[in-house]
């Protein structure tokens, strides 16, 4: 319903209800099937007619009326359509019937006109409620479409939205963690030369992958996990006072997730950690289960 590459099908489609819908006029009755030229000539003008009626709808009444709530305006448009496709099947239907038949009909009945005008009364009736009921189904249809149209557009809409809130995200963070590990380097270099090549060394690997893997839609767990875990040696070679844990369950090399969403718990947990007097510990759960992380 809604695949644009599927459009011309649906149209096919809609043309073989309606030629189903038309072909009737080539029947007197269930098993007399009639091809005369009149009769190829009137079904394929009862055809148009039906057809115009019907892409009227969907393309003019449907869109300015239904679907901006004008229900009255709606309703007396299909009625115009149903009242012109009327004139046109009376006409065809005076134009195809034999006059011999009606003879015969009419020299049957006590009352003849009688019987011709409700046989005209009665196939008019029976046409409007026949096109009334097809306008109402194909408008039934649209109206179905512009509702799943309507989902799947606040479905992206979400979808987009969250993508740019985790964009706005990354974008918040990477400069504050970075800020945060060369103010670390430097804290190293002055106080504990040695140790200074080690830090630069860890903190090109952290640059690297906030670079590279955090660009990405998704990363694996592992990834980040040691992304986390680079980050907290910085920190315990900065500060005597501080251990921490990473306790991993489950395969976490398969388990993927949208990159950098643990920095921020880590660096709050270590800003509100420190302690120079008593031990400062952080201790990290990956459990993985199925599609479920905990």
């Amino acid at each position: 319903l809604l695949n644009s590459k599927f459009r011309i099908y649906r149209h096919l489609a809609l043309q073989l209800v309606i030629l189903l819908i038309s072909i009737n006029v080539l029947w007197d009755t269930p098993d007399e099937l009639i091809i005369t030229r009149e009769r190829l000539q009137v079904w394929l003008g009862y055809f148009l007619v039906i057809d115009c009626i019907v892409y009227l709808n969907m393309y003019i009444t449907v869109p300015r009326f239904l679907l901006k709530d004008k229900l009255w305006s709606y309703l007396l448009s299909v009625l115009a359509l149903v009242f012109f496709a009327m004139i046109a099947v009376v006409f065809m239907q005076s134009y195809v019937f034999d006059p011999g038949d009606l003879n015969e009909l009419s020299q049957s009945s006590s009352n003849p006109e009688n019987i011709n005008f409700a046989r005209l009364i009665l196939g008019i009736l029976s046409s409007s409620l026949a096109m009334s009921l097809l306008l109402f189904g194909i408008s039934a249809l649209l109206l179905l479409r512009h509702w799943m149209s309507y989902n799947q557009r606040i479905d992206n809409l979400k979808s987009a939205t969250l993508q740019s809130e985790l964009k706005l995200l990354k974008d918040q963070i990477n400069p504050h963690f970075l800020f945060n590990m060369l103010n670390n380097a430097n804290l190293l270099i002055r106080k504990k030369r040695p140790e200074a090549s080690e830090v630069l060394f860890k903190l090109e690997d952290l640059l690297r992958y906030q670079r590279n893997d955090s660009t990405q839609e998704t990363v694996l767990l592992s990834s980040e996990i040691h992304f986390l875990d680079d980050f907290l040696k910085l920190e315990k070679i900065r500060r005597d006072n501080f251990q921490y844990s990473i306790a991993k369950e489950g395969n976490i090399n398969q388990a993927v997730l949208p990159p950098m969403l643990f920095i921020p718990f880590v660096e709050n947990a270590v800003k509100h950690s420190s302690d120079s007097e008593n031990l400062s510990f952080i201790d990290f759960s990956f459990i993985v289960h199925g599609n479920k992380l905990e």
